[in-house]
């Protein structure tokens, strides 16, 4: 809620300096902790028979947040329900139900203020509805909830201590150093190295419990599906920002010789609304989700996602290629169509394929472990949503957007050798789990 209620005033203010939304994003992962800390949960709820299933469930509401956002933020800026001044819309945007002109009168602020109607009840339900898991599994010694929440906070902030290490040095100055593009990829091997030196240094109670739950890193099939799973759910989150930004980049504008120079600044009128369109993707990317879970739950996890595997291949591909086609024409929207197709194949096979590998991840851990690699392996995926949209916002500014898709291609490649080698190939420890 404190991200939620921060966005509202800020953006009743145009004068809000940049880095007031950036620590508001910043916050805003307390959300993301917690979508991994359910999936964690919830699977010791559930039979091995029907965990695929169960976690689909689980992971595909959750992520229908994504969906959500893209249909309810822009309806809901349209009207005055939260009080406060209205801002004069500068350039034409849309809906779901069609475009909004530009000079329309805005209440942004709701973009904000919005989610509190959702968050609040959904705070008391959790507190007096839930209930905490006491085995030897998990956390047979909780403690009361002042001593629980203490613990649980202690960990957050090593998790947020080194995400803002890793934010300072890549944000650009005079936020952050500025680092290089290339500096991401290490960076956030070493933020991930570094939370769990971090975490394995708090003392107390709660030192064995999180001495047991240690044992994944141990374990060579935690890196193995950390990088599968981010195939399937780091592709699904890093494309629901993604695809929205090739909408309008892309086909949002003409792109045109001038002077023997190919210019990219020419409003495209007859193109797209990213907003009328982008919440589609994520949408059947997480409606398809728990479908995925249960289909891998009666033929095999690994099955499906040697299948998943080559349909993300194909349609990246395809993808790049219209990319291309769109980033050298003056009419971008004649090639939107296969498009915007191929994309929304791309989400389903994200959907489904994130459903087969969290029933994998279920299938291949002992019970004490299957929790922890189940919220470790989301944790680690879910940095999709930051390496896709700034590896096409890359790509986008050196002309050459379609790159980005290539590249994406490359590592599914090397997620379905994975799969198959670990999961079914010959020499498959353990055969389709």
């Amino acid at each position: 809620m404190l991200p939620a209620i921060g966005t509202g005033f800020a953006l009743q203010d145009k004068d809000t300096p940049l880095w007031t939304f950036q620590l508001l994003a910043f916050l805003s992962g307390f959300g993301g902790g917690n979508f991994a800390s359910s999936m964690s949960n919830i699977s010791f709820f559930f039979p091995k028979k029907m965990q695929g299933l169960a976690l689909g469930l689980n992971a595909g509401l959750g992520n229908a947040g994504v969906t959500t956002m893209q249909i309810l933020v822009p309806l809901v800026m349209t009207f005055g329900i939260f009080g406060g001044d209205p801002m004069i819309l500068q350039n034409t945007s849309g809906t779901l139900i069609g475009k909004i002109p530009a000079g329309t009168e805005t209440y942004i602020q709701n973009a904000g203020f919005v989610w509190l109607v959702i968050l609040i009840p959904l705070a008391f339900a959790g507190w007096f509805g839930m209930n905490n898991i006491r085995t030897e599994e998990v956390s047979p010694r909780i403690g009361a909830p002042v001593a629980a929440m203490s613990q649980i906070s202690m960990m957050l902030l090593n998790g947020f201590l080194m995400a803002a290490i890793g934010l300072y040095i890549i944000l650009p100055a005079p936020t952050g150093l500025g680092a290089p593009a290339w500096v991401k990829w290490p960076l956030i091997v070493g933020i991930l190295l570094n939370t769990v030196i971090l975490l394995k240094m708090i003392p107390g109670e709660i030192k064995p419990n999180l001495e047991r739950q240690f044992k994944i890193f141990n374990n060579k099939h935690t890196w193995v599906m950390s990088v599968i799973c981010t195939m399937t759910f780091g592709s699904f989150i890093g494309y629901s920002a993604g695809f929205a930004l090739a909408i309008k980049v892309v086909f949002g504008y003409q792109h045109v010789m001038v002077g023997g120079v190919m210019t990219h600044d020419i409003i495209n009128a007859n193109g797209p609304s990213a907003l009328m369109y982008a919440w589609m993707g994520p949408f059947i990317g997480a409606l398809i989700r728990p479908v995925g879970g249960w289909i891998a739950d009666k033929v095999g996890g690994a099955k499906v996602t040697q299948m998943v595997s080559i349909v993300m291949i194909a349609s990246a591909l395809g993808v790049a290629y219209y990319l291309k086609q769109a980033y050298v024409s003056a009419t971008p929207e004649e090639v939107f169509g296969p498009f915007f197709v191929l994309f929304l194949v791309l989400f389903a096979a994200t959907g489904i394929g994130n459903g087969s590998t969290f029933r994998t991840i279920a299938m291949v851990f002992p019970k004490e472990q299957a929790g922890p690699a189940l919220g470790w392996t989301s944790a680690v995926a879910a940095y999709g949503a930051f390496v896709i949209p700034k590896v096409f916002g890359e790509q986008i500014k050196l002309g050459t957007p379609e790159n980005a898709l290539y590249g994406f291609a490359v590592f599914y490649t090397i997620c379905l050798l994975l799969n198959w080698w670990y999961y079914l190939g010959p020499k498959a420890e353990v055969k389709n789990p």
